[in-house]
């Protein structure tokens, strides 16, 4: 068997020649086949390796933009949180600004404010005494029957301006220009609309209202509604004049109450914001005993009447 091999270089030199060993032979194939695997190799994992490495740029990206949006995200929940802090202060402030106009009610219409309730149960006992405020302000007289100029002659007793004695004022004489407006100051129903010349009153409307109430308005020039019909708090009932035993233009306005002359001043004056100073004025009405009675009594739409308001003097 031939374990050899010849290899023949030939060049300028001339022809050599190198036996090999046979062994050297297959070293050398296997060797060559192992760079070979070795080469295939370096480049399966160089190619590997580049794949992997733009799935993870990739990723990267994925994650970079993931990032930026949840950063958008925080930021767009932060001013959200922002704004939400604002409109919270705002409306604790708004509450407190209620709490406290809600105070001023309670006290204005006596009621202790409550530190143990809620703001919801003070406005609902608030509301409740407000609506019997309003029931009473809208049937009882109250408010100035006209564009209020003061008062030229008061309840009580004074010297007659065209009798010239002495003699007990039932009314209070407002001041008013001829064919001012007169109105009514609670609804009710016409008693009276006439000319009434036994009293000296002249033409005269007498209104008849809820409880026991009348109210009276002498010396007119032109009446405006008839016996009979049925009035609101508000409505027009005749133009003030000079008629009757009167020396000059002006309105004669009584109240009374179970025939019984009250002084209209108080009643004149009366209105939501002094609610309770009638009370302490006016001591021949039994106005514990309206409250209860009127407790249950509610008016949908009271009448709202600017001209009623008593001006400032």
């Amino acid at each position: 068997m031939n374990n050899h091999f010849t290899i023949t270089i030939n060049d300028d030199n001339g022809v050599k020649q190198f036996n090999l060993h046979h062994f050297v032979k297959k070293a050398i194939f296997y060797g060559s086949v192992f760079l070979g695997v070795i080469v295939l190799g370096a480049i399966a994992t160089i190619l590997y390796l580049d794949y992997s490495v733009d799935k993870l740029e990739d990723k990267r990206a994925e994650i970079e933009l993931a990032y930026m949006d949840l950063r958008q995200k925080n930021e767009e929940l932060d001013k959200s949180v922002k704004k939400t802090q604002d409109v919270l202060e705002l409306k604790k402030q708004e509450l407190e600004e209620l709490s406290d106009s809600l105070s001023e009610i309670e006290t204005m219409i006596g009621i202790s404010p409550s530190q143990n309730s809620d703001l919801a149960e003070r406005a609902n006992i608030t509301k409740l005494n407000s609506e019997q405020m309003v029931t009473l302000l809208q049937f009882i007289p109250n408010g100035s029957p006209l564009a209020y100029k003061g008062i030229t002659s008061k309840f009580g007793y004074r010297i007659h301006p065209t009798l010239n004695t002495k003699e007990f004022h039932r009314g209070s004489d407002l001041k008013a220009k001829m064919n001012t407006p007169v109105y009514a100051t609670a609804d009710g129903i016409v008693e009276y609309s006439g000319l009434h010349e036994k009293s000296g009153y002249g033409k005269l409307v007498i209104l008849q209202h809820n409880y026991g109430f009348k109210t009276y308005f002498g010396h007119l020039n032109k009446l405006v509604v008839k016996s009979g019909e049925f009035v609101k708090k508000g409505d027009m009932l005749a133009y003030s004049g000079n008629s009757g035993m009167s020396n000059g233009p002006h309105l004669h306005y009584e109240i009374r109450f179970i025939s019984r002359a009250l002084n209209p001043y108080w009643f004149i004056k009366w209105n939501i914001k002094n609610y309770n100073e009638i009370f302490e004025k006016e001591m021949k009405i039994p106005w514990q005993s309206l409250i209860t009675a009127t407790a249950h009594t509610k008016v949908h739409k009271p009448t709202q009447t600017p001209l009623l308001s008593l001006q400032d003097q």
